[in-house]
């Protein structure tokens, strides 16, 4: 059983989870994920969210050891998604005469997921405050951050932050659970960066409204349901969600491609090339068809341009490159230029198709597109291309 000591008060009884390939069946957690959740012990017990259901064959047992004999008084919900909010059912068994503490969306949420009866709810209002001993808990409303429901916790005595969702990463605790016992930079903060660009980017604006809100609040500690607890840094991490959320990025260029027998492939390289002599400095080239669209998303979030090339197929875009786009419709970015390249056999089809899905995104194309019919030839793309590059390097100067 693993059960970490976050105050005098409060213990850390998550799980880290290295099975689960997709996280949400959709993206990639090499590394894998955390799930956390905290026990704070004072006159009355109060447990903060769960973890999925079936992550952790000694949730409860952490639970009891911790109570030693004592009851549980109540579970706060701060978001029901599933991963956090697995657990309810067994502990709500376990502790039949606790109060699972939420707002009106979350017990709407439960009931359709649950079907937890309501004499078991005790429905608290954004900025109440519920005494529980020698400290109180604060409860702030984030909806959107990044489901409706969506509500973070204040310990007043300690300053933690319960903060579900928001603040979180990718990434399983491999050593300790605070980001005093990592090298954030190298461990975490790509992962967290995807996390967020896989799960809250379409979210931005919530997020900002969330992080300004919660300026006024005297936390100590950031304790999310995924990665690490804040505890030495605090406010780097809402620096970057700050960061994060106003689209503020790096000078660099993404290329991803589609490519069936090469060409698109070829130009991609031809186009990375040429921005490479005119000084770009990074340029991540991904193909669609081979890479993850997680981390093509992530890094289209970092740099401030980004540029897509597909073949045509069955007189569109090809598949894997339709995939991409509409993640990135989803993610909506901000602030960033966007150039478009394609080969075809007679029409020019896959270009067309680009062109057309950013004009409905609302995203900025930095023109002209580069082309080619049949093979890359630099007699057939090096006048367009040595425009394009130039107007491109102009665009992300920043």
């Amino acid at each position: 059983m693993r059960i970490a000591k976050v105050t005098e008060r409060i213990s850390y009884i998550g799980v880290n989870d290295r099975r689960t390939a997709l996280f949400e069946n959709n993206w990639p957690i090499p590394y894998g994920v955390s799930y956390n959740s905290y026990l704070i012990k004072d006159q009355k017990n109060v447990l903060i969210d769960t973890v999925e259901y079936g992550s952790d064959g000694d949730f409860l047992c952490k639970i009891e050891a911790l109570l030693e004999g004592g009851k549980l008084d109540y579970l706060v919900v701060n978001h029901m998604e599933p991963d956090h909010s697995g657990m309810i059912r067994s502990v709500l068994a376990y502790y039949p005469d606790l109060k699972i503490i939420g707002n009106a969306k979350t017990f709407e949420l439960m009931q359709k997921y649950y079907g937890i009866p309501q004499e078991s709810f005790m429905q608290v209002a954004d900025g109440q405050e519920l005494e529980i001993g020698s400290t109180s808990l604060k409860f702030a409303f984030i909806p959107w951050v990044h489901w409706p429901e969506t509500m973070v916790t204040l310990d007043l005595a300690d300053g933690v932050l319960f903060s579900c969702d928001a603040f979180g990463g990718y990434g399983s605790l491999d050593g300790g659970i605070f980001d005093s016992d990592y090298n954030m930079d190298e461990m975490f903060l790509p992962e967290m960066r995807r996390y967020y660009s896989n799960i809250v980017a379409k979210y931005n604006q919530m997020v900002t409204r969330a992080i300004t809100k919660l300026a006024d609040v005297p936390a100590k500690m950031i304790a999310p349901s995924h990665g690490v607890v804040w505890k030495e840094n605090p406010a780097k991490v809402i620096g970057l969600y700050a960061d994060w959320a106003a689209s503020k990025s790096e000078k660099g260029v993404v290329i991803a491609y589609a490519s069936m027998y090469g060409n698109t492939a070829s130009l991609a390289d031809q186009i990375g090339a040429k921005l490479s002599t005119l000084g770009i400095k990074n340029i991540r080239t991904y193909d669609v068809s081979r890479t993850n669209v997680s981390y093509i998303l992530s890094d289209i979030m970092r740099y401030n341009g980004f540029i897509l090339g597909t073949c045509a197929y069955n007189t569109f875009m090809h598949p894997m490159m339709e995939h991409l786009c509409n993640e990135i419709r989803i993610m909506s970015p901000k602030g960033k230029k966007m150039g478009i390249f394609g080969t075809s056999g007679w029409n020019g089809a896959g270009a067309k198709a680009l062109a057309k899905f950013a004009e409905e995104a609302k995203l900025e194309v930095v023109a002209p597109s580069v082309e080619a019919f049949g093979a890359p030839t630099a007699e057939k793309v090096n006048p367009s291309l040595e425009e394009f590059a130039a107007n491109f390097v102009k665009a992300i100067e920043v």
